[in-house]
């Protein structure tokens, strides 16, 4: 259970790594590896965090920074930060309300928030939560094509606002932690639903390879929903092409947290080749590896038009629920402020590759 934690207590947290700890106390053991671990040796786990900060700023200086807006924009909404939450896997390992705690934190910060299908609450009880927040939908192709359709037909009408199509997961990659602590995802409403129940580890998630997905396939979910579509996965600068020539409205750079390839190119080390080769056409998102509100400021200076955040928040909602992903997020807001204003940049549009030795 989720202990209750005083202002005091949030105020003191001052890094997003200070809600790793309590969070983790506050998760069975097996719950903590599922979300803390990484595939195989954990090698890209280490390299998405050390690649962010091997980048090195050069700021400018004599710029007029009394006023800096911290603000971004996705898919052309205005939002008060420049991240999303991520979405992440059955958050009633975290929190007793899991989800919905996760949707009003987000819906108070002023930031959007991308709910998985392999979430512990539906999807319209999630957009219930908070009915005018900013909210997408992820897609894993579960069951069949059919019953997937259902999913995305289901979100529009809930209101999501986005559809973010995970491309990476044809099948599941060798988790050790997993495998040592026979771990196995809960009950979950959306995979739980395509079919029979099955006892396999992921639920079944594991199996989407079955379906034969292939670029087509990116097209056919298109055509199931007039919401914006993201390919959330790409690390290539090929598919990133490709994923332009395709017509979707955006990428998020992602290596799957670690989870799937192991010794796959680190996110930060990714992006800049793949901004490079969109060229404009589509948004570029990014995450992995994101813990400081610097990792963000130097996402942007390598072309990013947005970052998602994912195990730190998790954490902050396992350590106190919704203040503490409320809590997590004001310290990436005034972690940004402050670096933008010594970057002598009044907002990210002045962030810039110019600005990265």
């Amino acid at each position: 259970m989720t202990e209750t934690r005083s202002p005091a207590d949030l105020a003191a947290m001052v890094s997003l790594v200070d809600f790793e700890a309590p969070g983790q106390a506050n998760m069975a053991g097996p719950a903590v590896d599922y979300i803390a671990g990484g595939s195989w040796d954990e090698i890209t786990l280490a390299e998405n965090d050390e690649a962010w900060r091997r980048h090195r700023f050069v700021p400018r200086v004599l710029t007029d920074v009394r006023h800096v807006d911290v603000s971004g924009s996705f898919l052309g909404r205005r939002t008060a930060l420049p991240i999303a939450m991520a979405p992440m896997a059955a958050q009633a390992l975290a929190h007793p309300d899991g989800e919905l705690e996760a949707m009003r934190a987000c819906a108070v910060a002023g930031i959007p928030y991308c709910l998985s299908t392999s979430s512990s609450r539906t999807l319209e009880d999630v957009a219930a939560a908070a009915p005018d927040a900013e909210r997408w939908f992820q897609l894993y192709l579960v069951g069949s094509l059919g019953y997937s359709r259902s999913l995305v037909e289901r979100a529009e009408g809930a209101g999501y606002r986005a559809l973010v199509f995970t491309v990476d997961l044809p099948v599941l990659g060798y988790r050790d932690r997993d495998r040592r602590s026979g771990f196995a995802l809960p009950a979950m409403p959306h995979v739980d639903g395509a079919g029979p129940p099955d006892r396999m580890r992921y639920g079944g998630l594991e199996q989407q390879h079955e379906l034969g997905l292939g670029w087509a396939t990116v097209e056919l979910v298109r055509s199931w929903t007039s919401m914006p579509v993201i390919l959330k996965g790409i690390l290539a600068p090929e598919d990133a092409r490709l994923a332009a020539e395709f017509g979707v409205d955006g990428i998020c750079v992602s290596n799957h947290g670690a989870r799937q390839l192991d010794r796959s190119i680190a996110t930060a080390d990714a992006l800049p080749a793949i901004v490079d080769a969109v060229d404009g056409r589509l948004e570029v998102w990014v995450d992995g590896g994101i813990r400081r509100g610097l990792d963000v400021l130097a996402a942007f200076a390598l072309g990013a038009t947005g970052v998602m955040v994912g195990r730190p928040l998790y954490w902050a909602l396992a350590a106190a629920g919704s203040a503490g992903v409320e809590r997590a997020v004001a310290i990436l807001r005034e972690e940004i402020e402050l670096g933008l204003a010594l970057l002598g940049a009044p907002d990210l549009a002045g962030v810039h590759r110019g600005l990265l030795a």
